[in-house]
């Protein structure tokens, strides 16, 4: 049991005393990082980069989950509250047109338990 109580040195008082439970929720997270492309596939210069999308999930063949990055400027994002496992990850680029690039090498993950 768990018992509050508070004093100012002349008044006290408390709460009635509690239990609490915490559950253990096994999440972790990933750090992805990337060099920004700099030419199209046709070798020609990229010069309309938007952005990127994050494609990540449990398999190589379904990354199902995705995040969409608005700016051209940012090379890392935090993937957070993944749960205890293997999860694989793709990126791909984004011009101002909203024609994304292939996937890039897919990376593999394993968060703890």
């Amino acid at each position: 049991n768990i018992r509050i109580s508070v004093s100012d040195g002349e008044l006290s008082d408390s709460l009635p005393s509690f239990d609490i439970t915490v559950n253990d929720v096994a999440t972790g997270s990933v750090t992805l990082n990337w060099t920004p492309p700099t030419q199209n596939t046709d070798g020609t210069m990229l010069d309309d980069l938007a952005g990127y999308r994050i494609l990540y999930g449990t398999s190589q063949g379904n990354l199902s989950n995705s995040i969409d990055i608005n700016s051209a400027g940012v090379t890392s994002y935090v993937v957070e509250n993944l749960a205890p496992g293997t999860w694989y990850f793709a990126a791909r680029a984004v011009n101002e047109d909203g024609v994304e690039s292939t996937n890039s090498n897919i990376a593999q993950r394993t968060v703890g338990n």
